[in-house]
């Protein structure tokens, strides 16, 4: 891993210039993924029985205190017998009538502990709820290796929020019962020593080692545990995080989870009064100011991989409990996501390859992307994404049209496949950032058009240092020696919602008009300006109706080029 000094600056006027390759540390192999799923199969066996056999520690080393503060609504549903999380609020009773991915994970890695201490005013108030909860899983799962509820990812969670909020869910006079979660705590713990590796690459075999190391920093004679734990974490972010400290998965949204993860890990290494893993130190440093920079103006998450605007007080918990200095990691090359900050305004781009197949699930096609910000108001965006949508929306959002880019012949610029992984298309971006005393510019292309049409997109934003102004270029450029025919380019900027919008009279310009924000007035000087609809995906994870400014032409074999500019209206 390295260390943050690659992350400052140029002087100002000075080019700092680089390639872009896909990521090309391999993912698991296919003797490796025949080996885990053999593993998997092998945890309903006896043999796998027999491993989860052995005492239980009589009570913890420790109990560490969670960092990462709850969500006091969902807490407060928690009392009215209601599991509330992503937008959805479903009864205790509906419980075993089946539940969506999220709301399962939501349940089955106690996560949700968090939420019921934040809205308890006093403990005894939670015990009932978290003993009720317990209960009924210790009843479904506690005897039998199954799925979900055995998820190597799950139980890493599990022995997190279990050991942290031991007080809530031991707090009562009935041994047996107390036995029984203890009993389970340490099967989990055996399940994990053999499943951990086999959990899939990123950020959910990160959280099963996790909670290996946990176990056995908290249960009574642990130390070859954790050192197994701490040798399995080592190598699982060698293949999941990037040297910069971003996650291979590029999603701002992980990333969070990824930072709350360390954060509560580490406060199980204080607890114990024992410095962390060197490798979870440097990842846990380099992870948060590549978080911080992944952010708008209004302190959330910009919307990147199937991830969407997640609310800045969430972003700023995290930050805070992690505990080191945020710093900003503007131009995390192999995260990709390249930030300028000039006055109030922010501009995030995505300027990297998309997440190989082979290490993350739901890429988008997103290359050359950005999203702008005014002060708190968000003006230019991309359509997001979050958990618990349809299907074909899910889908549909991971289209480079489903982003505030350039599209060639109305495909994606990498291809998407509806098992969630991506095929050809970007391999390498150009990459320039040049800071002036009067403007800062990122320019880039990439070749995800090359083999299907001839041509390279390349982009040029440049940002004003007081931040009043954008100019823009998108061009299509035809390959050296390379004859490519006539190509529809389609130029898109997906708006806010609130962001209203008119075409000017002459028909090259709109009028961008937040409610409580100044305006902006887009310009153009080629192809069709038209607003279509579009949609956002809020912080709550809920699809919202917005516009789109479509800019539309048709490419010759020598290309085309699209200058645009938005500028605030003083």
């Amino acid at each position: 891993m390295a260390d943050l000094s690659g992350g400052e600056a140029p002087p100002p006027g000075e080019d700092d210039k680089r390639t872009v390759r896909g990521d090309d540390r391999p993912g698991a192999s296919l003797a490796d993924k025949l080996g885990q799923g053999l593993k998997r199969l092998s945890w309903r066996t006896p043999i796998h029985s027999l491993r989860l056999r052995g005492r239980y520690p009589l009570q913890l080393l420790d109990v560490p205190a969670d960092p990462v503060p709850g969500n006091a609504k969902a807490g407060r549903a928690l009392f009215e017998h209601r599991l509330s999380h992503a937008g959805e609020s479903i009864a205790f009773d509906a419980i075993d009538r089946g539940l969506s991915p999220a709301m399962t994970d939501y349940l089955q890695s106690f996560a949700w502990l968090r939420d019921l201490a934040a809205a308890a005013a006093e403990r005894r108030e939670a015990t009932g709820i978290a003993e009720q909860l317990m209960r009924r899983w210790l009843k479904a799962h506690a005897k039998e290796v199954s799925q979900p509820g055995w998820r190597p990812d799950l139980w890493g969670q599990r022995v997190l929020f279990w050991t942290a909020y031991a007080p809530f869910i031991l707090d009562t006079r009935d041994v047996h019962y107390r036995t029984e979660v203890l009993r389970a705590l340490a099967r989990g713990a055996r399940h994990l020593d053999n499943a951990a590796a086999a959990a899939p690459q990123g950020l959910p075999q990160l959280t099963a080692w996790a909670g290996v190391i946990a176990a056995g920093l908290l249960f009574p004679g642990g130390d070859l545990r954790a050192a197994h734990g701490e040798a399995g974490m080592t190598r699982a972010l060698a293949v999941a995080v990037h040297a910069d400290g971003g996650l291979v998965s590029r999603s701002p949204a992980e990333q969070l989870a990824f930072v709350e993860l360390l954060a509560q890990l580490r406060a199980v290494y204080e607890v114990r009064a024992r410095p962390p893993a060197g490798a979870v130190a440097r990842a846990l440093t380099l992870a948060v100011p590549v978080l911080a920079s992944a952010t708008l103006g209004d302190g959330a998450l910009s919307s990147w991989q199937g991830g969407g605007p997640l609310p800045e007080h969430q972003v700023a918990a995290a930050i805070a409990a992690a505990a080191v200095r945020p710093g900003m990691r503007d131009d995390a090359r192999d995260w990709g996501y390249q930030r300028l900050c000039c006055g109030e305004a922010r501009l995030v781009v995505d300027a990297a390859p998309p997440p190989k197949a082979a290490l993350a699930r739901g890429g988008c096609a997103s290359t050359l992307a950005f999203e702008l910000s005014d002060g708190d108001q968000r003006l230019i965006v991309n359509c997001g994404g979050g958990i618990g949508l349809p299907g074909d929306l899910t889908e549909a959002l991971r289209t480079t049209a489903a982003h505030s880019t350039l599209t060639l012949g109305e495909t994606n610029s990498t291809a998407l496949h509806p098992d969630g992984t991506m095929g050809r298309g970007v391999n390498e971006v150009a990459l320039i950032r040049v800071h002036g005393a009067d403007a800062s510019r990122i320019e880039a292309s990439h070749d995800g058009y090359l083999k299907r049409f001839g041509f390279t997109h390349s982009r040029r934003l440049t940002l004003a240092a007081d931040g009043y102004s954008l100019d823009g270029e998108d061009r299509v450029i035809p390959a050296p020696r390379r004859k490519a025919g006539p190509v529809p380019a389609t130029l898109r900027f997906h708006l806010a919602p609130g962001v209203e919008t008119v075409i000017t009279a002459d028909g090259q310009g709109a009028l961008l008009r937040p409610r409580d924000a100044p305006s902006w007035q887009f310009r153009t000087r080629a192809g069709t300006l038209t607003i279509e609809d579009s949609l956002w995906i809020d912080r709550a994870g809920r699809p919202r109706a917005t516009q789109q400014l479509v800019v539309a032409l048709l490419t010759g074999g020598e290309g085309a080029t699209i200058p645009w500019s938005l500028r605030r209206v003083r």
